[in-house]
C-alpha cells in the first residue's frame, strides 16, 4: 500500500504590491459599508418616528404624538410576525393528493405522424 503525499508549497513571491493593495481596498469598502449599513437601519425607526410626531402635531394630535416614542416590546412584534406567518400561510388552497390517470385517444396530428417517421426511419 503507497501512501501518496500532496506537499502545498505558498510561494510569497507571486504576492505583488497590486494585489495588496487591491485586497485591502477590498475589506476596507465591505467594513465601511457593514458599518454605514448598520448606522442607516439603526437611524432608521428614528426619522421615521420623527416624521410621524410631525404629523401628527400638524394635524392637531399632541398626546399621540408623545406615545410615538413608545417602543413596542420583542415579545410583541414576535406575536406579530407568527400571526402574520400563520395567517398567510392559510391562504394557500389545500390540494387534495390524488392522481388520477385516463388513457385518452389522440386525435390526428401532422406533428404525430412525423414523430412516427423519424421513429421508424429503417424500412
Amino acid at each position: 500500500m503507497m501512501i501518496m503525499q500532496i506537499l502545498l508549497v505558498f510561494d510569497w513571491s507571486l504576492i505583488t504590491e497590486d494585489g495588496i493593495m487591491i485586497s485591502l481596498v477590498g475589506y476596507l469598502v465591505v467594513f465601511f459599508s457593514l458599518i454605514l449599513l448598520s448606522l442607516v437601519f439603526g437611524a432608521l425607526p428614528k426619522v421615521l418616528n420623527f416624521n410621524l410626531k410631525r404629523k401628527l402635531k400638524k394635524k392637531g394630535e399632541h398626546e399621540q404624538a408623545k406615545k410615538v416614542d413608545e417602543e413596542i416590546p420583542g415579545e410583541v412584534n414576535a406575536a406579530i410576525g407568527m400571526s402574520l406567518f400563520l395567517y398567510f400561510n392559510e391562504l394557500h388552497d389545500t390540494e387534495q393528493t390524488i392522481l388520477t390517470m385516463k388513457k385518452v385517444s389522440k386525435r390526428y396530428s401532422p406533428w404525430n405522424s412525423k414523430i412516427y417517421n423519424v421513429i421508424n426511419f429503417r424500412r
